[in-house]
């Protein structure tokens, strides 16, 4: 029938994928088949799919096979969306797991409109993703190599206690160190080596973030994102990479749930329960919205460089930005004073912190 709807779910994984296909008012799979998703597997999809005679809709999970089916299938002519699979409801009692029963389930879900689908960026934006999550990989191989070197002179009874640690101070006491015995010493050259060779990769990547930043496509959003206290061109361009268009979520409300940063509740009747923090989300969104969340404990003050990102702004994006740094502060400030860890606090203040990057967004 021409104005049957064929819902398609697709498992897909590193070597094979597994496609389902249901019609508007089936109860089982009309059909089910597994493919390689080589070039000539994922042609021969593509026209199997096209063969059918009413409108095709495919999804599969985000997952570490990314977006490249999704493009070919577009660039087809083929309907596919990407669902979130965190979000995807599970019965309880269901403990058998194979591919097939994954994609029919994907399929009958999607039919029946219980999938919450994620953004596909296009091919530029996962290329600045890619970038800036490079850098915070490679901010994190720092922090685990640092580890190891402080470990390793802690064990022998070294521990800095003049200041704050990786500062020129610190390190002239680091390479003022010296071991009687040569293999400590050349551990302790190893691990030093290793610290600084990891820097060093993490500086390369700052010169192509500032030019990204003065990209035509995004300087005008970086721009107006930086004009909030934590936020800086790594961060505004992070937050752009991994969302895209802010004025795709409806309310300040959505945007704070696809951060992952609103609380777990369990409700019922007249008891009201809620809990940590959901993390359903983007991770790399949550980490910077609370990294730049730690700027709001203190009280409001306009240094240099705050004052220079400001400088210039549209008066609507300069109010927001004065609106954030008194409602925030006094948030943490608050909840602190309640007895709140400071890192509950944080967590809070930057849930709230997105509701103002959302609403920045309505401003670009």
């Amino acid at each position: 029938m021409s104005d049957s709807i064929y819902w398609v779910g697709l498992d897909v994984h590193a070597d094979k994928v597994n496609a389902a296909v249901l019609r508007s008012d089936d109860s089982a799979p009309l059909e089910q088949w597994e493919l390689v998703p080589d070039d000539r597997g994922l042609g021969r999809l593509a026209k199997r799919l096209k063969g059918y005679p009413g409108q095709v809709r495919c999804v599969y999970e985000a997952g570490p096979c990314g977006y490249e089916l999704a493009r070919h299938l577009r660039s087809r002519e083929i309907s596919c969306e990407v669902t979130a699979p965190g979000l995807i409801p599970k019965k309880p009692g269901d403990r058998v797991k194979t591919d097939r029963r994954d994609a029919f389930k994907l399929a009958h879900l999607y039919r029946a409109g219980e999938l919450t689908m994620v953004a596909i960026p296009g091919p530029e934006q996962e290329s600045l993703r890619d970038l800036l999550r490079a850098r915070e990989d490679a901010k994190d191989d720092l922090l685990r190599r640092r580890h190891r070197l402080s470990k390793f002179l802690l064990r022998h009874g070294y521990r800095y206690r003049d200041g704050r640690a990786w500062t020129l101070r610190h390190w002239a006491w680091l390479r003022s160190i010296r071991f009687e015995l040569p293999y400590a010493q050349v551990a302790l050259e190893g691990y030093i080596g290793a610290v600084i060779e990891q820097s060093d990769r993490v500086k390369n990547f700052d010169p192509i973030i500032e030019e990204a930043a003065r990209d035509p496509r995004y300087a005008r959003a970086v721009a107006g994102l930086a004009v909030l206290r934590g936020v800086a061109v790594t961060a505004a361009l992070t937050i752009l990479s991994e969302v895209g268009d802010l004025r795709r979520f409806r309310s300040a409300p959505a945007f704070m749930n696809a951060t992952g940063l609103v609380p777990g509740e369990h409700s019922s009747g007249a008891s009201r329960r809620q809990g940590a923090i959901t993390k359903t989300g983007n991770a790399h969104l949550r980490r910077v919205l609370v990294e730049a969340a730690w700027q709001y404990r203190h009280r409001p003050s306009l240094g240099r460089a705050i004052r220079s990102r400001r400088d210039g702004q549209p008066p609507a994006l300069l109010t927001i930005a004065r609106h954030a740094d008194q409602r925030l502060t006094r948030k943490y400030l608050r909840l602190v004073f309640r007895g709140k860890r400071s890192t509950q606090a944080t967590v809070a203040v930057a849930r709230e912190l997105a509701g103002f990057i959302w609403d920045i967004g309505q401003n670009l």
